[in-house]
């Protein structure tokens, strides 16, 4: 069984933060657990646009407060994003996040994320980081 707490690990190496300031993601859940998938409790801050596109893994997010919206990037459609909605990038699906309100996420990547991965020139993930 792994049990850990949220305020311990946004203490930890693994609460990582974005570069330019537009996230910060407590990563609760990584590979080397071995669960298949990995677990992260994400702050998308007020006034961040961030287009992403995994191309190599499948991602899930359940959105628990704030507010803002998802394009998707293939046909243009717009979603709200306020409490209770759940998204998934099931096509490794180019997307573009812009938050209005502080935005805190539930999210799961599979395969899971090593914990040392840093988004590439597309948004995306490498294939696997150790």
């Amino acid at each position: 069984m792994i049990v850990r707490n949220l305020a311990g690990i946004r203490a930890s190496e693994c609460n990582i933060k974005s570069e330019n300031n537009t996230w910060e993601s407590a990563r609760m859940l990584l590979k080397k657990d071995g669960v298949g998938f990995s677990f992260h409790i994400t702050t998308l801050y007020a006034g961040a646009e961030i287009q992403l596109q995994y191309l190599n893994h499948f991602e899930s997010v359940f959105v628990m407060s704030g507010l803002g919206s998802i394009q998707n990037l293939a046909n243009g459609e717009t979603h709200v994003l306020e409490p209770g909605v759940m998204y998934a990038l099931d096509k490794h699906d180019d997307h573009i996040l812009r938050i209005e309100k502080e935005i805190t996420c539930a999210c799961t990547f599979n395969p899971p994320v090593s914990g040392r991965e840093v988004h590439d020139e597309n948004g995306s993930y490498p294939a696997d980081v150790d």
